[in-house]
């Protein structure tokens, strides 16, 4: 018989760590999981699907991402205004022209649990679109994506 327990994570024990990450040249996609894997916590040996282990990730550059194929034309964003027709649509192009730290925000969003947790999770993403960003003083990591 098999005496050894499986390891729970728990909210007190956990350490998050910051990371920096330049979406300059990045494809949307490929810095998006590498980043909601991290916001988990998922890359860590002591990962608790139910506990918040995750990392905070501050993205700098947000406005230089890249896509591959028509994407910047063909993908389209949908909200609603919550008034009869108010269905709104706005392609990649005009998100990242407008308002480009929310591109790599819904993208990430959209990796995530839809939970509790999946709240939690995403409110460590913290996205700029230029190079400069107000969490110096925590020192983040640089984390290199290739």
């Amino acid at each position: 018989m098999n005496t050894f327990k499986t390891y729970n994570l728990k909210k007190e024990e956990t350490k998050p760590n910051w990371y920096l990450v330049d979406a300059s040249d990045q494809t949307l996609g490929r810095i998006s999981t590498i980043i909601a894997t991290k916001l988990r916590g998922k890359d860590k040996p002591e990962f608790t699907p139910h506990v918040d282990s995750g990392d905070f990730i501050v993205v700098v550059n947000a406005e230089k991402i890249q896509t591959t194929g028509q994407k910047m034309d063909k993908k389209i964003y949908y909200r609603h205004t919550d008034y009869p027709g108010g269905l709104k649509e706005t392609s990649l192009r005009k998100l990242l022209s407008t308002k480009p730290e929310r591109a790599i925000y819904y993208a990430v969003k959209g990796m995530l649990p839809k939970t509790r947790l999946g709240r939690a999770q995403l409110k460590k993403l913290k996205v700029y679109a230029g190079p400069d960003h107000p969490h110096e003083a925590q020192q983040p990591e640089t984390l290199e994506i290739s």
